[in-house]
């Protein structure tokens, strides 16, 4: 009988050994276990490096890019600073950034009238006691300096996954903001809260009259919503996370209307309810985009894939729907992230592969630029 008991001891501390690996090095094996399958929403398309050229490189984990009048290109880097690309090369360093996880310095938008009044946006995870918040702050960028900090939106809750952080001013000249659920799956639902959502400012954090709640949220039952596009009829679409770990795939873009529910966690993937908005499209269970930047160009919604190392283009139709989804450049860069036009008319993305869910390559991580000519 104590032999037994012994035996039985071991076991247990062997397995207990096993299970504290498997959740140090869930990436690791994730990444060697798992690869994304092709969908038949696919269609292949050979978009060679001869199409791309590298703009900068040796970045930590940029996040997003912008691009100032005369042509530099700003960086957020999610440990905290912010770079400027190009003949002045400045870095600036964020105050209050906490870089856990996924969270950090994230999302990043000039102000419609920026060449008059120099104002930069910023989306960062910051401490709040024992735990973590989200908030957008305003900077006036001037004479190669940042200052009068405002703070635009506070209390936004955070944590180590699903901080949203992407930030855009849309045709209405208000500030739209996404975020994550940050791991409370039901806040998504609760049009009081600000997380799982899709928010919409003024510019000066003041409430727009006609928000249909009354606060900041614009629409809701978000998971983890990465990015903001809108298209030349002025309909906004949102690339979403679906599901993750073992379970992954599930990955959504959507056409935001004010005041809708889209779901999480209600519903997810193809699923449908009264009330609630199911997505244009989703990756299906056997494949995860991880989608992050959206922009749209020459009638297609292009999207970054993170899990999914691609560039996606989705062909959208005059009635809000996708005939066609094409994957360029998979697996060539990696991780991709943010994805802007630049003032030349070519695409810019950056890669993601230094945030410990990627496998670096020499000189990452990297902004890529795309000559448009060679997409269909």
């Amino acid at each position: 009988m104590a032999k037994f008991s012994k035996t039985i001891l071991i076991l247990g501390i062997v397995f207990l050994l096993i299970i504290t690996v498997m959740f140090f090095y869930r990436e690791q094996i994730f990444r060697a276990f798992y690869r994304p399958t092709p969908t038949s929403l696919k269609e292949s398309a050979g978009v060679s490096e001869k199409a791309t050229e590298i703009v900068a490189s040796n970045l930590q984990i940029p996040w997003e890019i912008a691009f100032l009048p005369e042509g530099d290109l700003l960086v957020t880097e999610r440990p905290g600073t912010l770079k400027r690309i190009g003949k002045e090369g400045q870095t600036y360093s964020i105050e209050g950034v906490k870089h856990v996880g996924e969270g950090g310095l994230l999302g990043m938008a000039l102000h419609p009238r920026f060449a008059e009044n120099g104002w930069i946006y910023l989306y960062l995870t910051t401490s709040a006691g024992a735990g973590l918040k989200n908030r957008v702050e305003r900077y006036r960028l001037e004479n190669d300096l940042l200052s009068e900090k405002k703070v635009i939106i506070d209390g936004i809750p955070g944590a180590a996954n699903h901080d949203g952080g992407r930030i855009a001013f849309g045709p209405d000249g208000y500030l739209y903001i996404t975020t994550g659920d940050a791991g409370n799956s039901n806040l998504a639902q609760d049009t009081n809260s600000l997380a799982g959502k899709i928010l919409r400012l003024k510019d000066d954090g003041s409430i727009p009259p006609d928000n249909p709640f009354g606060n900041a949220v614009y629409s809701y039952g978000h998971r983890n919503p990465q990015g903001l596009a809108w298209d030349d009829q002025g309909r906004l679409w949102a690339t979403e996370h679906g599901r993750s770990g073992l379970l992954s795939g599930l990955d959504e873009l959507n056409l935001i209307e004010k005041g809708k529910n889209y779901g999480w966690p209600v519903i997810q993937g193809g699923e449908r309810r009264e009330g609630m908005r199911s997505p244009v499209i989703q990756s299906g269970p056997y494949e995860t985009w991880a989608p992050a930047g959206a922009l749209y160009f020459n009638g297609s919604i292009f999207f970054s894939g993170l899990r999914g190392e691609t560039l996606y283009q989705a062909r959208i139709t005059q009635d809000g729907g996708v005939d066609s989804v094409i994957a360029h450049l998979q697996g060539t860069f990696g991780r991709l992230r943010a994805i802007k036009l630049g003032p030349d008319e070519a695409l810019y993305v950056s890669t993601s592969n230094t945030d410990g869910r990627g496998d670096p390559k020499s000189n990452d991580d990297k902004i890529i630029k795309i000559n448009p000519k060679i997409f269909n």
